[in-house]
């Protein structure tokens, strides 16, 4: 094993720092240089629940893909992270089973962070705590995998892009399909006008979510850091379908299946129009028609439509189904996105396979059918590369982009929770003359969790 080089740079951050509840952090961070042969070690914070659907424990799948990526990449988890010490068993022996090394266990991320042997941070906890979590380990010095959506609503994705500029940290967020050959090559050809000008992007959420069910308040297992899983959410007695998986589909901790999963195709979406930049107008309507309110605790809607305009005219529409339906064109796509152009359309499937038609051409005149090597592989890997490199024009999905992109799914929620159109102006990221919307760009965060000033 390659001998780690010592932290050399220390500095102090003023008195912005950790102090939370009884653990006083000192406001310190620390950079350390790291060479093209110098093992990077990794906390993996937030490990998930999987759920008997097989949905969720997004932790559990960056610790197997970290550990199936050691020898090749020289990295090593050296510790997990996560409120519940249940999960700690089955995620040890995964590491130990494939690393042959024991990971510290830890429930609280601030142990973690104050860990100078610790270098990359891989966040999968809930939507709740993407911000905090995010800006102190930017002031701790580590490098970031964040889980989108960028933060819990827009201000939140604004402070973590300042945070990362201020102590210059490496930082991908999960929108894994832009590390994909295929997804490269449909965006290459729209951008160089294959099917003309890109007019409209259609992105498809067909995703079937049936009920997770109903249950009453109790209190939370022993094993559970109940206060700590809660963090700056508003106080909420415990409830069983409200945790792991759940708190996507609940206000107070998640934002939705529009910021879950159609968050990925909202981005390809908006990659594929060239827009990099907040949209002018989104309108948002939808429901829950699945089920009655006694048979399942979900708030976020479980059918959403959504269209936004930019300043240039170009239109981004989001379609989430979560019942049963058929798929759209040739491709029988349930999830994925059709682009218009002047000249054509190009459609692409989820799963990376795409067919670009000129006109009423029956045939494609360009196509990309054959399935693409592991999504998640290939982002960590250039993650990681760039993180060697220090090199933030490396990451194919930097902090920025992930910003746009989760924005999206925060302002088609903002119309939705209020029942109208709203405009709203990207260069100071506020509504026009709607103290309403404004007023939901931001949360109030529970004592004695803050954010530290930027």
């Amino acid at each position: 094993m390659v001998k780690r080089r010592e932290f050399i740079k220390r500095s102090l951050l003023g008195t912005a720092g950790f102090a939370i509840g009884g653990l006083g952090f000192s406001a310190r961070s620390y950079a350390n240089i790291l060479g093209s042969n110098d093992r990077i070690n990794i906390s993996v914070v937030g490990l998930g629940k999987r759920q008997p659907s097989g949905w969720g424990a997004m932790g559990s799948k960056y610790v197997n893909i970290i550990c199936k990526l050691k020898k090749q990449l020289n990295i090593q988890i050296i510790s997990l992270c996560d409120v519940d010490e249940d999960l700690f068993p089955l995620n040890n022996k995964m590491v130990s089973d494939k690393t042959g090394i024991t990971p510290k266990n830890e429930w609280d991320m601030r142990h973690v962070l104050d860990d100078k042997e610790v270098d990359v941070v891989f966040f999968a906890t809930p939507n709740h705590w993407h911000a905090l979590g995010h800006i102190w380990a930017c002031q701790a010095g580590k490098h970031i995998w964040d889980e989108k959506p960028l933060g819990h609503n827009i201000r939140e994705g604004r402070l973590m892009i300042e945070a990362a500029h201020k102590y210059n940290r490496i930082v991908q967020v999960g929108q894994y399909r832009r590390a994909v050959p295929n997804a490269q090559a449909a965006m290459k050809l729209l951008h160089e006008g294959g099917i003309g000008d890109v007019y409209m992007a259609k992105v498809f959420n067909y995703k079937r979510r049936p009920s997770f069910g109903f249950a009453l308040d109790s209190e939370p297992p022993k094993s559970l850091h109940y206060d700590m899983w809660l963090g700056p959410a508003a106080f909420q007695k415990y409830n069983e379908k409200k945790l792991h998986y759940n708190f996507h589909f609940h206000w107070n901790t998640g934002n939705g299946d529009i910021a879950n999963h159609g968050v990925h195709q909202l981005d390809l979406g908006r990659w594929g129009l060239n827009e990099n930049e907040h949209p002018i107008s989104v309108y948002s309507d939808g429901g829950i028609f699945g089920w009655k309110p006694n048979e399942c605790s979900q708030e976020t809607p479980d059918t959403q439509s959504a269209i936004f305009k930019y300043a240039d005219g170009k239109i981004l529409q989001f379609e989430d189904m979560g019942h049963y339906t058929n798929g759209v064109g040739s491709l029988n796509t349930r999830i994925g996105i059709i682009f218009y152009g002047t000249e054509g359309y190009l459609e692409f499937d989820y799963h990376s396979a795409w067919r670009a038609y000129k006109k009423d051409e029956k045939e494609p005149f360009d196509k990309r059918e054959i399935q693409d090597p592991s999504r998640q592989d290939l982002l960590i890997t250039n993650f990681i590369e760039a993180v060697r490199l220090n090199d933030k024009n490396k990451l194919f999905c930097n902090i920025i982009d992930g910003h746009y992109s989760s924005t999206l799914c925060h302002l088609a929620n903002i119309s939705y929770r209020l029942g109208r159109n709203l405009k709203f102006v990207g260069e100071h990221e506020k509504f026009s003359d709607d103290d309403d919307a404004n007023l939901m760009l931001f949360r109030e965060y529970r004592m004695p969790y803050k954010l530290p000033n930027i």
